[in-house]
């Protein structure tokens, strides 16, 4: 249906590495041009890097030259997906989108931008209309399009439902994170071996921002949040991949737990009809199970796109109580940029 010609900003990274493997089979995309830092350009991919990912590098990957994250050398691309560590991600993304390069992000660094679509496709497919508000270039051909932090999404995946069917009042939070949410190398051993860290140095305010982004209302020039409140704890623990997030929400109208459990099945997916290939077919899976989910057996559900929800309980202070989860590296990272820019194909913002 669409053939796009891509470039990968930070392809050697951990998020980097995790697109090259998406993107190796991808119908509509196709790896033209990968960038890394000044240490890795020049080389081949393969001697470039650090290969961490279950499955073989990509032979046609592997044999890329490695280029620097300059816009010169991504002339033959549509756009860009960046994998970027938000300590460079600002200055080189911004580069990209006034050169007239369109920028697909995990980094952080626009996600607050008035102007900039914080975006999960089955929560607010509306704010892509944002891009048009832009002003990187004079011709808009030239933009950025984040994706929320790897907590984020399964909080406001869960949140949607409950959302629509009542409004959300308040939520405590605590996600309890996988040592790939660091990175790599990640999490010192001595420190998470057998061991819990609880805290995790700038999460808890993109927990207790983000979700009311995303749930917001687009206005004319921005998006307006919503206005409930979000008290959030983050707490590293030593399994490898999946965030599980445990949720206490206050609702509007005191539903009954009945309710709430039909909001979640009967809720209808704004982007089905779209067939987006990296689309879950269950966006939002209930399970009934009391010790689901959990992130070794649930996390790579549907190819690692699929958010689960379970324990839904009545709870004694909040409303309600349940826990979620997501993969964090794929739905919450390279595999949500992914599904962001099938959906901005779709809608006709690239061309």
């Amino acid at each position: 249906m669409y053939s796009f010609q891509v470039g990968v900003l930070g392809a050697t990274g951990a998020v980097g590495q995790k697109f090259i493997r998406l993107l190796e089979d991808h119908p509509w995309f196709t790896i033209k041009t990968l960038g890394a830092s000044k240490r890795s350009a020049g080389k081949k991919y393969k001697h470039a890097a650090h290969w961490i990912e279950k499955t073989e590098m990509p032979a046609k990957a592997a044999n890329m030259t490695v280029q620097e994250c300059r816009t010169e050398q991504f002339s033959e691309v549509d756009f860009v997906f960046s994998g970027l560590d938000s300590s460079v991600a600002e200055e080189i993304e911004r580069n990209f989108a006034e050169t007239g390069i369109p920028v697909i992000s995990n980094a952080k660094n626009y996600r607050m931008h008035e102007q900039v679509p914080l975006l999960v496709p089955e929560v607010n497919p509306d704010h892509a209309a944002l891009i048009k508000k832009q002003s990187f270039t004079d011709n808009g051909s030239g933009w950025i399009v984040t994706n929320p932090n790897c907590v984020s999404v399964p909080l406001s995946m869960s949140l949607k439902p409950l959302h629509d069917a009542f409004g959300i009042d308040s939520l405590v939070v605590t996600s309890i994170q996988s040592v790939s949410g660091a990175g790599y190398p990640g999490v010192p051993s001595m420190d998470i071996v057998a061991n819990v860290v609880p805290y995790i140095g700038g999460e808890e305010p993109k927990v207790e921002t983000e979700s009311t982004k995303l749930l917001g209302t687009l206005a004319e020039d921005s998006v307006t949040f919503e206005h409930f409140t979000i008290q959030a704890t983050a707490v590293r623990v030593p399994t490898i991949e999946g965030h599980l997030l445990s949720v206490a929400a206050k609702l509007k109208g005191s539903p009954s737990l009945e309710e709430v459990k039909l909001a979640f099945t009967d809720w209808d997916n704004p982007i089905a009809e779209l067939d987006l290939p990296s689309s879950p077919s269950t966006p939002i899976r209930l399970y009934e199970e009391n010790r689901y989910p959990q992130p070794r057996i649930h996390a790579e559900r549907e190819g690692g796109m699929q958010t689960a929800v379970g324990r839904l309980r009545e709870g004694t202070v909040m409303d309600i109580g349940y826990v979620t989860m997501a993969h964090n590296t794929i739905r919450g990272a390279a595999g949500g940029a992914i599904l962001n820019a099938e959906l901005l194909a779709a809608k006709g913002y690239i061309s």
